[in-house]
């Protein structure tokens, strides 16, 4: 092929003289050699990708702690997945939030334990045979040994799949089960693998493959289900159970979170999980739990920031869209401010009262300045230049704010550009470049320096927590009027428990959930409903 391509005509060269033809050669010889260095090494990309990120702008440098305080270990490639050490290059700012020790030790713990438990070990195919003609089998008495294991299942949107598996993710670590990702969907596209020398990836020969799509509420070994029907007790314990953890979830399922019931479900082997809900607020309730969660997160709304921090790191390809766009229009603004519309109701799409009240929140808040004159903007070195990232199903909203600025002077003085990397109008889930320009946003919000998100938007959600903000939480329209206040700053930077218990378990059955312990409260966004987790003042 190469010779080919770089061959010249004997005729040609024969017209020119010995020096012309002595340089044509020496020149085609040299592309040829770089051209087919360049085909042939696998890593170019990474090391480009490496190159850009640590030299990109002035916030992208190298980080002085690329391992966040001991929270990953060095035990990785850095070209393999660039983001793992090179995500807080981008933060203009360290994070506060700190990981504890006992988490960084019980992280070296998990790391070791998935090492000999994961795929492809013996333990693993061990444990695999016993989901193979023993249904009906009692483990009751059974000793389970040191591999246990929890199956999460990708179901509904990217921003409910991050909450959760970040969920499942926290119970294996309080009880030592190994967590094993559900890799039918696009998972291993958005990110890299978190653990070293192993792979938290469900191999494809799981044997209830075939079945776990179908699992829901009316499967036998549903766990709500078998309590109802009085088929499980500490005599009598199942090979697997599916743990149903959606927002039409019963009280018998939301039992789980019960120390009574994680003794039942402690002795069994394989737990296969469906969630959509963020529900780490909710394991706060199990005193055995409790008294781990304390040590592990000393500072409680920390909790899915440093999780997330440790098991998310995007692809390359993923990393690659999140700097190029950051460093095109957001690294050179003096400030950036995020905003992120989700659009709930039946008539989705562009609606003047949710338009309205972006615009109420932001200059109530002087997020945004009120439109003072109506001449050209001209930027100047001394004004100070402020970024607008708007994140949003649909294009008229950035619209918007961008013709109300574009033309016009700001009350302060500040320039105000508006972008918006995508406006697709419908959510595509499971489709690949859908979910990485969803990821992609996820993380640029989390750069931003203030950021107000919608009520109950698991995306807004992951974007704020990421990030360590603290939102402006917009209130969930009632009707086609704008709420009045139009929002509310979060006090946490946790997300938030939709659908979660209503009330505590044992002794306090009966009490609201939201009043059973001091730092577990409800979110402001949910108008006494739904948990969240807050530090203590």
């Amino acid at each position: 092929m190469y010779h080919h391509l770089f061959q010249i005509s004997s005729d040609v060269l024969k017209t020119l003289g010995l020096k012309m033809k002595f340089m044509i050669t020496f020149i085609f010889t040299s592309v040829l050699i770089g051209s087919i260095f360049l085909l042939s090494s696998p890593n170019n990309f990474n090391d480009q990708l490496l190159y850009a990120t640590i030299n990109g702008s002035k916030e992208s440098k190298t980080p002085q702690d690329k391992l966040l305080g001991g929270l990953l270990t060095p035990d990785f490639d850095e070209r393999s997945c660039v983001s793992r050490y090179y995500k807080s290059s981008l933060y203009r700012k360290p994070s506060p939030y700190k990981p504890s020790e006992y988490l960084i030790s019980k992280l070296r713990s998990y790391e070791k334990l998935h090492k000999r438990c994961g795929p492809g070990t013996q333990a693993y195919k061990e444990a695999t045979k016993n989901l193979i003609g023993h249904n009906d089998k009692n483990y009751a008495n059974e000793t389970v040994g040191e591999c246990k294991y929890i199956v999460w299942v990708a179901v509904y949107g990217l921003g409910n799949r991050i909450l959760t598996l970040a969920s499942v993710f926290l119970y294996a670590l309080l009880t030592d089960r190994v967590v094993l990702v559900d890799q039918s969907k696009d998972i291993s596209d958005l990110f890299c693998e978190p653990f070293p020398g192993t792979s938290w990836l469900l191999p494809r020969d799981f044997p209830l493959t075939r079945q776990i799509d179908g699992y829901n509420k009316g499967y036998s070994r549903c766990y709500g289900t078998m309590l109802n029907n009085h088929a499980i007790s500490a005599n009598s314990t199942p090979p697997h159970l599916y743990l149903h953890i959606l927002h039409d979830s019963r009280d018998e399922d939301k039992m789980f979170f019960c120390p009574k019931d994680q003794t039942l479900i402690d002795k069994v082997p394989w737990l296969i999980v469906k969630a959509n809900v963020y529900f780490v607020p909710s394991l706060w309730f199990n005193p055995a739990f409790q008294t781990e969660l304390v040590k592990l997160f000393p500072r409680k709304e920390a909790v899915f920031h440093l999780l997330a921090k440790y098991i998310y790191h995007p692809t390359n390809e993923v990393w690659g869209m999140i700097t190029s766009y950051y460093k095109a229009h957001l690294a050179r603004a003096d400030e950036r401010l995020g905003i992120q519309i989700r659009v709930f109701s039946g008539g989705a799409g562009y609606l003047k009262n949710v338009m309205d009240q972006v615009l109420s929140c932001t200059q109530r808040e002087k997020l945004l300045p009120q439109v003072a004159g109506t001449q050209e903007v001209n930027v100047t070195q001394s004004q100070k230049v402020k970024a607008v990232l708007v994140t949003s199903l649909y294009p008229e909203y950035s619209d918007r704010l961008r013709n109300m600025f574009s033309k016009k002077d700001s009350s302060r003085g500040e320039v105000i550009k508006v972008y918006q990397p995508s406006g697709e109008r419908y959510q595509q889930t499971d489709k690949k470049i859908h979910d990485q320009k969803a990821l992609t946003e996820m993380y640029l919000l989390s750069l931003t320096d203030n950021v107000v998100t919608s009520a109950r938007s698991t995306f807004g959600y992951v974007a704020h927590s990421l990030g360590g903000l603290k939102p402006w939480l917009l209130y969930q329209p009632r009707d086609a009027s704008v709420p009045d206040p139009p929002c509310v700053r979060s006090t946490s930077i946790e997300p938030c428990h939709l659908t979660s218990p209503s009330h505590g378990c044992d002794a306090d059955w009966g009490t609201d959930s939201g009043k059973v312990l001091p730092f577990v409260k409800h979110c402001e966004d949910r108008d006494n409903d739904g948990l969240k987790l807050f530090d203590e003042l």
